[in-house]
């Protein structure tokens, strides 16, 4: 079975209802229902790959897979769907922060605990539906962001900020960290504009190509994630001026994109949201079947990276 998930991924992109495999018998074999949200990202996508590659190479845990495309609808439906076979745990990161007691509760009602994974949801829902959220500090990661790019600007411009999906814990709190950043302190700051680019590189592109139309000075772009920062620079390419130079640019994730820019000169840095979870969802799962206690938040490592040193640090990257 473990040689079929390579299939079943593929075929999850074309479908948004769960892949037909079914929970395992074996009580030696730990399973995983991970509802995915989509593939919105280079970061999404580095995050599954880390899923099938533990997968492949374990023999006592099964993930089982699913891609909800971004609609929470089909997302809530997949994991319905694991409480229907019986899996040990879920796992999922949700589309966005709301709309999640009805089927944490069922889950719960089934004897299924549910771990959030990179993503959390609003402080309304009962934190007892849930037994832990394994992700990064999105608000840390903006207020990281927000000093790369004051820095690279010289401390003073008009930004525009390319946020991520509305209602998403990621580009929430990371909005929170960099606006609030700059409002504590950097007075000669201006945040001039503020949209969803809804985490892809093509919306990215999309507002930033409007905002150079709308905007005679930008000094500098905040993007929630690098995708949308590749897609800014693709924009600005094309209205003729030199993405990290004449606009400084700074994303979030650290992908294997994002370094390849600042080598080319072309971004000034990101902020890392480390999309490896996979051997910790396994580890927090295998406490939580054993009867252990977890911690309500399991933070990731992450790190910042700024052009300076990309040409050292992308020999490194992985994703």
């Amino acid at each position: 079975m473990k040689k079929t998930l390579a299939a079943v991924l593929s075929a999850a992109m074309a479908v948004s209802m769960i892949a037909a495999v079914p929970a395992m018998a074996d009580d030696d074999v730990l399973t995983i229902g991970f509802a995915q949200l989509g593939a919105e990202s280079g970061w999404r996508d580095a995050e599954t790959n880390d899923i099938n590659t533990y997968n492949e190479e374990h023999d006592d845990v099964e993930f089982l897979f699913s891609d909800a495309q971004q609609q929470q609808a089909n997302q809530i439906d997949n994991i319905r769907s694991y409480i229907q076979q019986g899996v040990d745990v879920i796992a999922f990161p949700p589309v966005v922060e709301t709309g999640w007691e009805g089927v944490l509760q069922e889950a719960q009602d089934a004897g299924i605990p549910v771990i959030l994974v990179d993503r959390g949801v609003d402080e309304n829902t009962p934190e007892d539906l849930y037994a832990t959220v394994i992700s990064s500090d999105f608000v840390w990661e903006g207020g990281q962001a927000a000093q790369l790019l004051v820095d690279a600007m010289g401390g003073a411009g008009k930004v525009v900020e390319l946020e991520g999906t509305v209602g998403a814990s990621a580009a929430n709190e990371r909005k929170e960290g960099f606006d609030k950043y700059i409002e504590d302190n950097c007075p000669d700051v201006e945040i001039i504009e503020s949209q969803s680019g809804n985490f892809t590189r093509a919306e990215g592109k999309e507002v930033m190509e409007a905002a150079l139309k709308s905007y005679d000075e930008i000094d500098g772009v905040f993007a929630h994630n690098d995708d949308m920062a590749l897609g800014a620079i693709e924009a600005i390419k094309e209205a003729g001026l030199k993405p990290g130079e004449d606009i400084k640019i700074v994303g979030c994730d650290g992908i294997m994109g994002a370094f390849e820019a600042m080598v080319a000169g072309e971004m000034n840095g990101t902020v890392e949201c480390n999309p490896c979870l996979a051997a910790q969802i396994v580890e927090t799962a295998q406490k939580l079947v054993a009867g252990e206690e977890v911690e309500k938040w399991v933070k990731s490592n992450d790190g910042v990276f700024s052009a300076d040193t990309a040409e050292e640090d992308i020999k490194t990257r992985s994703y």
